[in-house]
This record gives structure tokens, sequence and C-alpha cells, in this order.
């Protein structure tokens, strides 16, 4: 299913309408297959115009079984095109799902505009010709139902055969079989009368450039590249498998020739040794995780904050504690990407607030630690790692330079090399390379002298130096907030960070269109704070803060402003429909 998705996604956007996806699917490698744990599942919301969540509310869907049709049947609206698989609708698979009785035959679909499908069995006959075994015949009924789809929706569909011959090059048979079952589909929704209506959705008016179709997670890996080209550095990431982090990792292995080193460690904790021995060495040191890797990379984080060097340590955020939900969504890290660590160990904090968004978050990730000699967590999020959206090209010439020069030469008034005399600009210490001649210093986690970098176990240079770094990363100048709010006079501020963004855009657009006024704010950095944030949060008489999570951007926010803010939760693995956040904050602006 997630393929079929994909395959969708990618016609669609081919067409150039907008697009935002939600892949969903269990963490298991091999699923129980029919039962409501076992569910796969591909949302995929498009338009002719700017659209901003996955939607609420599908108004269609695909049910290969009766555990598919149980799990997603509550999220339709009335009236939506349900199409079953009806040869998976056996008493043994209607059981393990709880039906007694068919939900075909009994009338509980009588609200939707039920289309009954042998998918399995047309699609077995379609390709009786070609000599296909019948359980390879059998596996093409998610071609034969992604050719429906295309034909219902007008699709354009020569990339998906393009791709059928690239994947199964080495087996003309399934080439032929999985084309075949496509344009039985298609040819099915062609003929039959079973259907009232044919959509045509035309392109979205964007900005004029080359877009492709894109995920988080490869926007960011694409981003560390055009990180490492416009910082003139090599690129290494360590990095140990874990979900739903991996696909950077498989992202960034096949972009060697841009000076980019992959290693797959055998840990999390040797993932950021090996990346924070890179940055030592003077490269960009990378490592990217989830929230269980998060938490055995915190030693060594602290260390890089003593050392004072460079490190992007990427966080994709998923439900937890412990090994949670894998495959669901949740912002729940925010508290440990800001205090995570042992003693007074303060970094940069970033979010992006969408797929596209992470190529340039995952940019802005590098240029903060190099040119402050920090490490800098980037907090995704599995709604933004695995969903997609159209994302423009850059032209990578007006990309940001972000290189930053190695120390060569001693900086000391008596010739001697000072590893700890800082920059009075950026208050960041020398990156000097090892073999470097005349450079040798110590490195370490225990305690720095100021300026020669010995070992310390003085009171007041231990409090001087605690002191320093943290004032390095409140100095660091982050962009101010910026507030959308059209009506100019709206007295209820939505505060948001991460993938937030399009419930709440989408929630704050549809109550402007019913005439009531609200304004909307997204913080990127989330350390520092935006200097003007306490001065934006006071002009509001409410600030709503969605979290999902249960509330620690609004702590934050209470104990540093001083604001009342009102935080909006879930926890539930999903994120928020815009239609939640709608009726929540109409309530706030209606009655305070």
């Amino acid at each position: 299913m997630q393929l079929t998705g994909d395959r969708f996604t990618s016609e669609t956007a081919q067409l150039g309408n907008d697009i935002s996806t939600l892949p969903n699917f269990p963490a298991e490698i091999r699923a129980p297959a029919g039962t409501l744990p076992g569910v796969s599942s591909f949302q995929v919301h498009f338009a002719d115009y700017d659209i901003l969540t996955p939607g609420d509310a599908p108004n269609v869907l695909v049910a290969m079984n009766p555990a598919a049709l149980k799990a997603n049947v509550g999220d339709l609206p009335p009236g939506a095109d349900i199409i079953v698989n009806t040869d998976e609708f056996t008493k043994r698979n209607l059981a393990k799902v709880g039906y007694a009785v068919s939900p075909l035959e009994d009338g509980s679909l009588d609200g939707f505009a039920l289309h009954p499908v042998a998918l399995t069995s047309m699609t077995v006959g379609a390709l009786a010709e070609l000599g296909v075994a019948k359980k390879d015949a059998e596996r093409a009924k998610n071609m034969f139902a992604l050719g429906l789809l295309s034909w219902m929706y007008s699709r354009p569909f020569a990339s998906t055969i393009r791709f059928l011959e690239r994947k199964f090059a080495k087996r003309p048979d399934l080439v032929a079989a999985n084309k075949a079952a496509f344009q039985a589909g298609w040819n099915f929704g062609e003929t039959t009368e079973d259907f009232a209506v044919r959509y045509e959705v035309k392109p979205a008016k964007m900005r004029p450039g080359t877009y492709r179709n894109i995920t988080g997670n490869a926007a960011l890996a694409l981003g560390l590249v055009a990180a490492g080209v416009r910082a003139k550095l090599p690129v290494f990431l360590g990095a140990y498998p874990i979900t739903p982090a991996s696909d950077i990792l498989h992202e960034l292995s096949k972009h060697k020739r841009f000076g980019v080193t992959t290693m797959q460690a055998e840990d999390e904790i040797a993932a950021i040794g090996a990346a924070l021995g890179a940055s030592y060495g003077g490269a960009l040191g990378v490592t990217t995780t989830s929230g269980p890797g998060v938490a055995l990379k915190g030693e060594t984080i602290s260390l890089a904050i003593a050392l004072e060097l460079p490190l992007v340590i990427v966080d994709v955020q998923r439900a937890g504690p412990s090994t949670g939900m894998p495959t669901k969504t949740e912002q729940a890290d925010l508290n440990m990407a800001l205090y995570g660590r042992h003693g007074e160990a303060p970094l940069a904090v970033i979010a992006p607030k969408s797929p596209s968004d992470c190529f340039h978050a995952a940019i802005e990730a590098a240029r903060i630690a190099l040119m402050y000699r920090t490490p800098v967590i980037l907090l995704s999020d599995n709604y933004v790692a695995n969903g997609s959206e159209p994302w423009l090209l850059p032209d990578v010439n007006d990309l940001p330079d972000i290189s930053v020069a190695y120390t060569t030469e001693p900086n000391g008034d008596d010739g001697r090399f000072l590893p700890y005399l800082r920059d009075p600009e950026t208050m960041a210490r020398p990156w000097a390379i090892p073999g470097t001649p005349g450079l040798e210093h110590r490195i370490g986690g225990l305690e720095k002298a100021d300026k020669t970098g010995d070992i310390s176990y003085d009171p007041a240079n231990h409090e001087f130096m605690v002191r320093t770094r943290a004032q390095r990363i409140d100095s660091i100048p982050v962009p101010d907030i910026e507030v959308e709010d059209p009506d100019e006079n709206s007295r209820v501020l939505v505060l948001g960070w991460g993938s937030t963004y399009g419930p709440i855009g989408a929630a704050c657009r549809a109550l402007r269109q019913r005439g009531l006024p609200i304004a909307q704010a997204h913080l990127r950095h989330l350390a520092p704070l935006p200097a003007n944030l306490g001065q934006v949060l006071a002009g509001f008489d409410k600030v709503v803060i969605p979290e999902m999570n249960l509330g620690q951007l609004a702590h934050v926010i209470r104990a540093k402003y001083l604001i009342d803010a009102v935080p909006f939760n879930q926890v539930s693995g999903l994120p928020f429909t815009a239609a939640t956040l709608e009726n929540m904050l109409e309530d706030v602006v209606k009655n305070g």
C-alpha cells in the first residue's frame, strides 16, 4: 500500500497539483495480515490550490480487506466512495476483525457510495494469458487498484510504467504482469458504470521553476549534502539504523561524489563518537537517530559542548517512551533536546515545519554548528519525515555561503596557540585541525581553562566557562518570528513549532474564511528563541500552543516570558487534524 500511495503521489506531482501525504504503517516488519494492527494506509490530499495537510476526511477509501475497512471507515465523511476488494471479505477475514456479519450486506455502509470490486480475482483473470504464477498475479492487485484510481482522477501514468520497468528490470514477467494489472484497473474504470463521476484536478498555481515530490527525510539528506558543498567541507554521517531516521542514511549513502562519507555504526554511541571525531578532524560531523538514540548519545553531545566543536544531531521524533510506537509521530523530545544532558550543557535547537523545509533547516543547522562551534539538534518527526510535498528546487548559488576557515597559525601574543581564545563576534573558539604544526592542544571532557584549554579545577574558571558557553548560545542571532495576521486586529495568537505548521495554518485559514480573526506564528529556532518573541506574545490577549506532547513548549514559554500560554495537546501517534484545531480555536476566539 505504501508503494501504491507513493506511485499515485508521483503521478499527481507530475501533473502539477499541490500535494500532502500521510503514510501510516505498522512497526512490525511482517505485520499480521488481515488484522487491525497489520493495516497499512497511505493518505493523499491534492488540489489545484495551496494545501497544508494530508486532509482530515478522505473522499475515497480503497479497502483491500475487512481490517482496512474497519480501521478507516470512521474517518470518512457521509457520501464518500468506498472501493472494497470483495475477494477478501471471507468469513475467516471478517472474524479476524470482529465482524459477525459482512458490512457489505448489513446496511452499515448505506451512508456511503459503496463499490464492490473483485480486485484479486479480476487481476488474476487479467494476467491469465501471461502465464504468471497465481501468487505473483494476486500480488499485482495493488496495481489494479492504482490503475482504477488513476482513471478515476485522470492521473498521468507514464511515470508509473517507467517505474515498473525499472523496479522489475530483472524479471520481465513481473514487468508485464504489473503493467497488465494497471491497465486492467484503468480499463475497468473506463468501462464499468458503477462510478458516476470522474474527476479532473487542474495543476496548482505555483511559483515558476522545477519541482520534485520529496519526503522530509530525503529533503533533509539533500540539505546536508548542500551544506557540505556550501561549507566547502566533507560531510561525515555516523548513524545506527532506527525508525524513522534510517532513510537519511540510505539517501546520503548515494552521494559519495559530493564528498559524503556514511558509516553504519554498531550502536548509537559509536555513531555519534565517530561523527564527533570527524568534526575534530575538520569535517561536518552529522549523526541521525530518533528518541531512544538521542538518550544514548547524551554523554557524547555533552563532550561536544565541552570541546566546542560543530556537530549536527538529527532527531526524527517518534512516539515514546522507550521503544514506544516506532512508526507513529510525536513532538515529545523537545525537553530532551533543550535540557537532556548532565551539567549545564546548552546547545542550539531548530525544527523544520514541513517535508520540503527539512532541506533548508539542515543547511541552517550546519551553518550554526560551523559558525558558532556548537552541537545543533535538528528536531524533525515521523509526520514530516515520511510525508511528502512538492519542492521547488533552489539555485545552488542562492544558498547561503556557510564556509568557515580553519585556524592555521598561532593566535597568542607570545606565539603560542590558545585553543579557547574566542572570536569577539561569534564567541567561537578556533577550529584547529589535528596535525597542523604548532597548533597542538589538549582535548577531552575535563573542564578547560579559559584561553589555554588546560585542565582546570579552579571554581572561578568553571563559573566563567559555564556562563560563557551559555552566553555563546544565547547570543546566536536568529531571525525574528513573523506573525501572520491578515486582519491585523486579532486578539488570539496560535504559536506552533515543527510539523504542527500545516494543521495550524489550515485551521486558521478556515476560521478567517468564516470571519473570525486569528493570528499564527511559527518557531523554527527553539534555542535560542527569537529576540522579538516576548514582545510578540505580549501583544495578544491569548496565546494558544498546540503540540503533539503534553505541553513542553508551553512550559518553556510560560517560564521564560511569564505568559499564560494555553496548551492544547495530543499524543495519539497521529498529527492534529485541521478540524480538531479549528473547533478548539473557534471556542477560544469566541469565548476567550
